[in-house]
């Protein structure tokens, strides 16, 4: 697609049909690169997402000197392990817009020597860090927001992990808790970590356990209140595979829905280890059809319902499921996602202020919000998306224009973040059209 401010998507002649296999996950992608990273020996990572969100966290790699082949345009990565050790006395890294990225790395250079300065773009300076840093601080570290406002740019004097016991909040993001437990074989002791309160996204800290456990530790912790990260231990280099991307699939999973069609993702089954393919729940309740089969799964007809869901455990999915809304038949409540106002722009009160664009009437609460569509497709309007420099807006958005003309999208290029041919795939599957303004 031609790079440009401000895109116009045409409405479809037909319902959606079709298959596609999304990119890799970058949650997954990012939770490998740390553990192939401190691993002994060499990884080979297939699938792997190619994005600005991975991009800067292999350059923050590259800078530590731990050193990544790319292959395959970048969806194979070649990893020589750094076996705990970080290689270099300090370094400037910068994250852009990576919440995954600063999170982790920060924990991950707190095993190294050195000054380390982790930055980012200006609203990575409004993104709450200060959870971790705390808990870095109960392990005797020396982990400082620079301006004192509990975000980035973040300072590290490392000296490595002790060891000990450090108590983290859970309310806020689950990075924080997952950074730490990435890094915690590597101290030079045992590592208990406890969640104070409620833990958010709950199935990334799931995920981060079992891309652990792949490359070799093994942690008790079932109930994600309470982990024993055993010290001195070691993760192995290994070939993985990489799921695709389940967030990315609730876009075409939300377009049959939309548009009353089916659409096959291919490569996610309901025991993926992303729990976003939770997202097709929230389409069966809505009235669409959902079946599973050995290509991938697979979501048929309307979501006409609206219904009342707690998204905590998916709130990448919630902007997506916001869109479905407009066009299902009496109102739908979001609950449960409040962190998500600390994401790349606040994603509950800015997606209740684009979807009033269309007629929509939505009344937006602390952890959620409650969508009323218009009271007939008559009462529809088209509108001017503003998309805050969140990809996941551009990428809900888009999907309003299967039902209605008339739909823009402003900044349609912050998609590069975890989806660069995101408009290239969506319209080659629904049949939209592009007009650049």
């Amino acid at each position: 697609m031609t790079k440009s401010s401000r895109i116009e998507l045409l409405k479809p002649a037909q319902p959606v049909h079709g298959t596609i296999r999304p990119p890799g996950s970058k949650s997954i992608t990012n939770r490998a690169l740390v553990c192939a990273a401190l691993a002994s020996g060499t990884s080979v990572l297939r699938g792997a997402l190619e994005s600005e969100d991975t991009r800067v966290m292999l350059d923050s790699l590259q800078r530590l000197q731990i050193p990544v082949v790319e292959e395959d345009r970048g969806e194979t990565l070649r990893v020589t392990g750094c076996g705990g050790k970080i290689p270099v006395p300090g370094a400037e890294l910068f994250c852009a817009n990576s919440g995954t990225t600063i999170r982790f790395l920060s924990a991950l250079v707190a095993l190294g020597q050195g000054r380390f300065r982790l930055d980012g773009v200006e609203r990575m300076r409004q993104r709450p860090i200060r959870d971790l840093l705390d808990a870095l601080a109960q392990f005797q570290i020396d982990a400082k927001s620079e301006l004192n406002t509990g975000c980035p740019p973040v300072v590290i004097q490392a000296h490595g992990i002790p060891g000990g016991v450090a108590r983290i909040r859970g309310d806020v993001s689950s990075q924080f808790l997952s950074g730490l437990l990435l890094a915690a074989p590597y101290a030079q002791s045992d590592v208990v970590l406890q969640v104070d309160g409620e833990l958010v996204s709950q199935p990334y800290v799931t995920m981060t356990l079992a891309v652990m456990r792949a490359f070799g530790v093994e942690l008790a912790g079932d109930d994600l209140t309470r982990f024993v990260i055993p010290g001195k231990r070691c993760y192995q280099g290994l070939e993985y595979d990489i799921e695709p991307d389940a967030s990315a699939a609730s876009y075409f999973w939300g377009a049959a829905a939309i548009a009353g069609g089916e659409v096959t993702v291919q490569g996610l089954t309901p025991q993926a280890l992303q729990g976003d393919v939770g997202f097709v729940n929230c389409l069966r309740q809505m009235g669409a059809s959902v079946r599973s089969t050995a290509e991938g799964l697979t979501v048929s007809g309307r979501g006409a319902k609206g219904i009342d869901v707690d998204m905590n455990g998916i709130s990448d999915t919630a902007q997506t499921l916001g869109v479905v809304a407009l066009f299902a038949e009496g109102p739908t409540t979001i609950r449960g996602v409040g962190h998500i106002r600390h994401k790349e722009t606040d994603r509950i009160g800015d997606l209740a202020r684009e979807l009033r664009k269309f007629g929509a009437v939505v009344e937006e609460f602390a952890d959620g919000l409650r969508i009323q569509p218009p009271p007939s497709f008559a009462d529809f309007r088209g509108a001017e998306i503003e998309t805050y420099n969140d990809h996941r807006m551009a990428m809900s958005f888009a999907l309003a224009a299967l039902r209605l003309p008339g739909v823009v999208l402003r900044n349609p290029q912050c998609t590069e973040k975890t989806y660069p041919r995101f408009f290239e795939d969506f319209c080659r599957l629904t049949g939209c059209g592009v007009k650049v303004l």
